[in-house]
């Protein structure tokens, strides 16, 4: 379910849709959004490269951003982030960002700068609590993805990857080929192959050129390993505040 707030500032509607920013209590919304400049999020746009000084926040609207770690000419991806989450947003322990993060479908967002956000949550301790909430839900989805990189098996993690991408557009159908499924997840492409022919096979999904749609939402659920429930359960604390708003 997509969260939305209206709220009229200046006589513009101002419509929230990322799940973050939701969250908010209308005053801090009021607050943190004088700030904001609307984006376009162009497929493969780098939000961010590692090692290099964060000048903004992104906060998702719509769209998908792979957040990955870049070694040796290879990547991995260790995170999924979409409508409920921002990029940039580990920046409270410093201004380096760790992770490279690349748009992998096109969308939207509103970026702060940086400067300008540690400015409201000095003055606003409200947004700092209620930002650090999804720091340490995009820390545990990490951690999650590095433990299911190394433990479970190629069926699992694709079928993981599957119900968090979802999850992270709100929506079923998915822009994504093989090749990409191979290189964020560091599995052979026919291995990535051989499992979605089985998954279209047992009427889960269905392949067609450059988009896989979800049919079976609660099978393929059922074929993911356990990381996705603690993942996305991280997550359902950000969903809960911006409901309750």
């Amino acid at each position: 379910m997509r969260y939305r707030l209206d709220t009229v500032r200046q006589n513009t509607r101002f419509v929230v849709k990322n799940s973050i920013l939701a969250g908010l209590a209308l005053q801090d919304l009021a607050a943190i959004g004088e700030f904001f400049e609307p984006i376009i999020l162009r497929e493969r746009m780098v939000l961010q490269e590692p090692r290099r000084q964060l000048d903004h926040v992104y906060f998702v609207d719509s769209g998908l951003v792979s957040h990955r770690i870049v070694a040796a000419g290879t990547i991995l991806e260790t995170a999924v982030i979409g409508y409920r989450g921002a990029v940039g947003a580990v920046l409270f322990g410093g201004y380096l960002a760790t992770h490279q993060s690349v748009v992998a479908i096109p969308g939207s967002a509103h970026r702060i700068l940086v400067e300008d956000l540690r400015r409201v949550i000095d003055d606003r301790p409200g947004i700092r609590d209620h930002l650090l909430k999804y720091v340490q839900a995009l820390a545990l989805h990490c951690a999650q993805s590095g433990l299911c990189g190394v433990r479970h098996d190629r069926e699992k993690r694709i079928a993981s990857w599957l119900c968090l991408a979802s999850d992270a557009v709100d929506a079923r159908v998915l822009p994504v080929t093989h090749d990409y499924l191979s290189s964020v997840l560091g599995l052979r492409r026919a291995g990535v192959t051989e499992t979605l022919i089985r998954f279209e096979d047992q009427g889960v999904i269905r392949k067609m050129r450059g988009v896989l749609q979800i049919d079976e939402r609660k099978c393929l659920e059922q074929k993911a390993c356990g990381c996705y429930k603690l993942i996305s359960d991280g997550y359902a604390v950000l969903e809960a505040a911006a409901a309750d708003k």
